[in-house]
């Protein structure tokens, strides 16, 4: 199976890892139909079926085309179906989508197979979308090899942890400004059982690589450890890495939520609405949820940095953005798509359309100094804001790593890996195995992915 591995081309390995990439949210079904190319006036689309973008959708024709004259023709897909989709259709140069929505675990390795435009003389040229008001960590991860910027982010998101503030009080808990995740996990030991029903965390423990290895990946980042060192020596089996995923494993078995082994994002995000659980981490995005106007947990939760160990910081970053193909036929009138689905006047139509709570914010500073947002999304948008700016998309440990990704490791390779290693974990969360037992042979896994990229470096 190794000398197979060894024989794939650099293009099917990132054709392969954009079809089976695991989700971060879960998402609403919709779908919608596109064209076989485009031509004149008409571009095409690739889109995840997101509740903002189905939103962008919705405004596009009244206020983007009556503007430009340039139809746009969307296909509008959930996330797996858009990523083998997109996967299949760039990594061909088929080029029957002009852009396309990519996050940053893609944009880089996309990149560096020739698939994407790079943005920057558009954005040279184009004054009015003011490239420097892009948050420089969003901007950083969607940026290649060569210093060029290859997407333009729709809105970006870090991960903090969250709690009620009722329960601390009524407990007499004090949540630290900073915490570490010793003091959470204390926390979590005195919050559990305080109300009935109610457990003192969640946190993630269904199999995906973008399910439980996101946020345990961020946990092992701050405790010290990584998965492959700079020298892409898998290092699974460190001190640092086993004692992270053993605090981790051991803390939502004893305090975490029933059948923990299959919560994702969306049963974490029910535990904490229903007032399941007394604390949650996981992505800022989960903020807007909890104070929505029916929200029945509306201004009784709190929002803290993510815990942190040995790093300043522990908080994930990731970002939905627009790419162009290669292969466009029209990229210039894709750009123009982008710089307004991108802007400031599309954040603040959006605001006035749809409730500011709703702005794609993440990806612009000045987001976060428009009084109709900090008024909508008061609880959260400064921790959020600050969360985004102080991840380290290229330096988010204690060592130098091969290459970027703070809840991931950017290789086309690590979409089946990061699934895999998470099939075993989880097993140990549910009881299956021992935590040793799970990272032995999740170490045996990356030493495989190792063996392709050693003597590369960085």
């Amino acid at each position: 199976m190794r000398s197979k591995s060894r024989k794939r081309t650099r293009r099917t390995r990132a054709a392969a890892a954009a079809a089976t990439a695991g989700v971060l949210l879960t998402l609403p079904a919709c779908a919608g139909a596109g064209a076989l190319g485009s031509g004149g006036d008409t571009i095409n689309i690739l889109m995840v079926n997101n509740p903002q973008m189905t939103e962008l959708q919705k405004l596009t024709a009244k206020h983007f085309t009556k503007k430009t004259g340039i139809k746009v023709k969307f296909t509008v897909l959930p996330e797996n179906d858009v990523r083998d989709k997109m996967g299949q259709d760039f990594a061909n140069q088929a080029g029957q989508y002009d852009a396309a929505t990519i996050s940053n675990y893609e944009t880089p390795i996309y990149a560096k197979n020739g698939w994407l435009r790079p943005m920057d003389p558009y954005t040279r040229k184009d004054k009015t979308f003011d490239q420097k008001d892009i948050l420089p960590s969003v901007r950083e991860s969607l940026t290649g090899e060569d210093g060029k910027v290859y997407a333009q982010p729709f809105y970006g998101e870090s991960s903090f942890l969250m709690y009620r503030k009722d329960v601390f009080k009524k407990a007499g808990l004090t949540m630290p400004k900073q915490p570490t995740w010793q003091q959470v996990a204390e926390l979590a030991a005195k919050a559990d059982g305080s109300q009935r029903g109610m457990k003192g965390i969640c946190l993630r423990g269904l199999p995906g690589w973008g399910e439980l290895i996101a946020p345990l990946t961020t946990v092992v980042n701050t405790f010290g450890g990584t998965w492959f060192d700079k020298d892409w020596k898998a290092r699974l089996d460190d001190p640092a890495f086993k004692k992270a995923t053993k605090f981790y494993v051991d803390l939502v078995r004893k305090h975490g939520e029933s059948g923990a082994a299959q919560a994702g994002y969306a049963e974490c995000l029910n535990n904490m609405t229903q007032g399941k659980t007394a604390m949650w981490y996981d992505a800022t995005a989960g903020a807007g949820s909890l104070e929505a106007a029916k929200s029945p947990v509306k201004g009784k939760v709190g929002y803290v940095p993510a815990p942190v160990e040995k790093t300043k910081s522990s908080g994930w970053l990731y970002s939905w953005s627009w790419g162009i193909q290669k292969a466009s036929r029209n990229p210039d009138k894709a750009w123009k798509f982008i710089s307004w689905a991108s802007s400031k006047e599309y954040e603040r139509l959006a605001g006035k359309e749809f409730g500011w709570s709703n702005v794609p914010a993440g990806k612009r500073a000045s987001t976060y100094e428009l009084p109709e947002y900090k008024k909508a999304a008061g609880a959260f948008h400064e921790v959020t804001r600050k969360a985004i700016t102080e991840a380290k998309p290229r330096d988010p440990g204690v060592q130098k790593r091969p290459t970027i990704g703070i809840q991931f490791v950017d290789i086309p390779e690590f979409s089946d890996l990061g699934t895999k290693v998470s099939q075993e974990i989880s097993a140990a969360i549910a009881g299956r195995q021992s935590v040793d037992t799970a990272l032995r042979k999740s170490q045996e896994l990356a030493q495989e992915v190792s063996e392709d990229y050693k003597g590369r470096g960085q």
